[in-house]
């Protein structure tokens, strides 16, 4: 369910119900891209069935799902359009265009072929825990996860602030020291991919991959400046996921331990999607609490924690507001 995940701090809010999102929901539902459309993005129904809720209400949990259209003309043959119209009015005017003219007609061959090109889809699941006051974002990259943030703030109203969770000890800082150590922090275990950077100009990069970490060499490569940017862990043999130095859970994969337990737990009228959330919200829920006290907790704000938080937690500087 979520392969990546991006964790978001809710406050200042006054949530709605889940019947009110809904008719949110519906006002933003997804369409398909028109016939000189590039990007097309809306909310569809989590469980995958057509009139279904586009919220869902699992254990308290709240799913949404994103999806994205994307229509593509293939740069190639933009390039030798392109060409073949700059030389014909060339040809007829006795001069190339340049600059801007060139550019117009870039757009206009682009605008010409949309109509044949075709679309690609990708969906990003949400998932809202209103008792925690946290949002997770099943995307890899900050850049994304605050696109859909934005539109989170525009769906739940009641002057939500949505914040990236920042920890008072940086991930890059604590996995030097996970890595220095040779120890990983209670709970956790480290396991066998890595990547060290240089921070400067140069950006040199180590990477071990399926390679033992508890060595003299990786813990050399960070006394000579190296940063750790992805180091890969297991929380409590369950969870298996790639920390980044962003504070990006990425690769996020329930262990067999996990499904064979959730499977013979499982009777016979339990349906999958319910299953599949109560399971996945379960597992990261801790997971995540646990990863957040391991880096300190969350960065102080006035030196208040936010309301509904863990006792740990801290919520971030920034964010965005409705």
């Amino acid at each position: 369910m979520f392969k990546n995940a991006l964790v978001y701090r809710i406050t200042n809010w006054q949530p709605a119900t889940p019947a009110e999102l809904e008719a949110r929901l519906d006002t933003a539902r997804f369409a398909e891209c028109g016939a000189t459309q590039q990007e097309s993005a809306g909310w569809v129904e989590p469980r995958g069935e057509k009139h279904a809720a586009l919220i869902e209400s699992v254990g308290g949990q709240w799913m949404l799902t994103l999806c994205t259209e994307t229509k593509a003309v293939p740069s190639s043959v933009v390039k030798t359009q392109l060409e073949s119209r700059l030389a014909k009015v060339e040809a007829d005017t006795g001069r190339r265009p340049r600059g801007k003219q060139t550019k117009e007609i870039k757009e206009a061959i682009v605008h010409e072929l949309l109509p044949r090109a075709f679309p690609k889809r990708s969906t990003t699941p949400v998932w809202i825990d209103p008792q925690a006051l946290l949002v997770i974002i099943g995307a890899a990259s900050a850049k994304k996860g605050d696109a859909i943030a934005s539109r989170l703030v525009e769906l739940l109203g009641g002057g939500i602030v949505l914040s990236l969770v920042q920890t008072e000890q940086s991930p890059a800082v604590a996995m030097a020291a996970w890595l220095q150590s040779k120890e990983a922090p209670a709970g956790f275990s480290v396991d066998r991919e890595c990547e060290l950077k240089q921070p400067d100009s140069e950006k040199a990069t180590v990477k071990y991959l399926r390679h033992t970490l508890e060595i003299d060499e990786v813990a050399e490569h960070i006394a000579q400046g190296k940063v750790p940017t992805q180091l890969a862990m297991t929380w409590n043999g369950r969870v298996s996921f790639v920390l980044t130095d962003a504070l990006t859970l990425k690769k996020i994969a329930l262990l067999d331990v996990v499904l064979e337990g959730a499977t013979a737990s499982q009777g016979k009228d339990d349906k999958g999607f319910d299953a599949d959330v109560a399971i996945t919200t379960g597992e990261l829920g801790r997971l995540v609490a646990d990863l957040l006290d391991a880096l300190g907790g969350e960065l102080r704000r006035d030196g208040i924690a936010p309301a509904g938080a863990p006792a740990a937690a801290r919520v971030a500087e920034e964010g965005i507001a409705a």
